[in-house]
């Protein structure tokens, strides 16, 4: 694919996504008016405001508004914070980029060997317990997980802290420069606030990263499998090659590439799904800030951040498929 190509692509896309949320803002039974005045505003104010708002225009024309209103940074007002609803995402959205990376990290350094072992040990012992350790994943709820969490370490073993991401005595003691609280406490020099900080990361963190290393465990094994059941693979093991290299050289390299989308499916997924562990935690982040959004009926906010969420997912798929063409030639 050209390079032109690739950008009409992305702008075909984006300009769906900004479609489906312009439209779901109309279906929605919520009535932006309202939550600006009020339901106790006379009417000449409600009709006033509907005028103002553009919602009196027809719908097609409302929409190259909101088109190029997103093109040049206006996403509104937001009626919660009274703020810009881009200044606010712009703040609240390297929390949750924080919080998921680190999730990512964690489900990917330890799922992808998780599901090697147990494709390499298929039937066993290990085995079921990497696929119990998946279900489980799959199943357990996020919010549930999340205050048994707080419950056992922070409130029993205190071994991490609460809620929120620093500890009231040092919020405001590092300046903001990038908004992920790790870099700029380093960026400062002040290791306090970095291991406070730290250790109000690491529970939410580790349970996003719990549900990432269980879809990646569980997908590194299915290619895995797909894989060691191959010829070369059989070719390989007759020919006396150590156990170790058959499975780290001749059958995980091929699936290097799928992996890369496996992976990159599930980072966009915790940023797009830390709603529950954010609400549970008090994170300051997008998923917060979104359902804080759908409580007040703030719909600049709530479409916003859907727009912000959608087009992190294709950032990353697209960045997907770039790394899909550099590892794989045959893809070019």
């Amino acid at each position: 694919m050209s390079a032109g190509a690739f950008a009409i692509t992305i702008a075909l896309t984006f300009l769906g996504l900004l479609a489906i949320t312009f439209f779901i803002g109309r279906i929605i039974p919520i009535d932006p008016v309202l939550a600006v005045v009020g339901d106790r505003a006379p009417q000449e104010v409600y009709e006033r405001v509907r005028v103002e708002m553009g919602l009196d225009r027809p719908l097609i024309m409302q929409f190259v508004s909101y088109v190029g209103d997103v093109l040049t940074g206006n996403l509104g007002t937001s009626v919660t914070t009274g703020r810009p609803v881009a200044s606010d995402l712009a703040r609240v959205f390297p929390a949750t980029l924080e919080m998921a990376t680190l999730g990512i990290i964690i489900g990917v350094v330890l799922g992808v060997p998780m599901g090697v072992v147990a494709a390499a040990r298929r039937g066993s012992l290990t085995d079921q317990a990497i696929r119990v350790v998946g279900l489980l994943g799959y199943s357990v709820p996020a919010f549930w997980l999340g205050l048994i969490g707080l419950l056992l370490f922070y409130a029993r073993l205190q071994w991490v802290s609460g809620p929120g991401r620093l500890d009231i005595f040092y919020d405001g003691l590092v300046p903001t420069v990038t908004g992920l609280m790790l870099v700029d406490s380093i960026i400062a020099g002040d290791w306090t606030v970095f291991w406070n900080a730290v250790s109000h990361l690491v529970l939410p963190a580790s349970i996003l990263g719990f549900f990432s290393l269980a879809y990646i465990a569980r997908m590194t094994r299915s290619f895995m499998l797909d894989q060691l059941s191959q010829e070369y693979v059989i070719t390989a093991r007759v020919k006396g090659v150590p156990e170790r290299q058959v499975i780290w050289r001749h059958a995980f390299r091929p699936i290097r590439v799928p992996l890369i989308t496996v992976i990159g499916l599930s980072y966009a997924g915790l940023l797009e799904g830390s709603v529950m562990i954010e609400t549970v935690f008090s994170w300051p982040g997008i998923g917060n800030y979104l359902t804080s959004a759908l409580l007040n009926a703030d719909m600049n906010a709530v479409l916003g951040a859907t727009l912000v969420i959608g087009a992190v997912f294709i950032a990353i798929n697209k960045i997907s498929d770039v790394l899909y063409r550099v590892l794989d030639p045959r893809a070019r």
